[in-house]
């Protein structure tokens, strides 16, 4: 019965840190299994971890996807990717110019 009070507590650390990533735009699984598996160290990761929307973003110069700029190949078509020329501000960034 104490083995079950353990899972009941490290499902409510994985869902807790996934609700984290959620609300900064990362993936919701891998967050929950890292706040499953590893508790409170998972849900201070997720707490302080960067949001998606905060990064870059280029574009791929053979199927036009937008990438992070972090990416070295385009996951739509397999392409290896240089430094852009080019470099594509973040979500957050484009909301705030558009706001004003």
């Amino acid at each position: 019965m104490q083995g079950l009070g353990l899972i009941v507590i490290m499902f409510f650390f994985g869902l807790g840190t996934a609700l984290v990533a959620r609300s900064k735009g990362n993936p919701v699984g891998i967050w929950f299994a890292v706040g499953f598996f590893v508790p409170l160290v998972g849900l201070m990761a997720a707490l302080f971890s960067r949001a998606a929307t905060d990064e870059q973003r280029r574009f791929c110069e053979n199927c036009g996807k937008v990438l992070p700029i972090t990416d070295t190949f385009c996951t739509g078509c397999g392409t290896d990717l240089d430094f852009p020329e080019e470099i594509i501000p973040s979500r957050r960034t484009e909301l705030r110019m558009q706001r004003r």
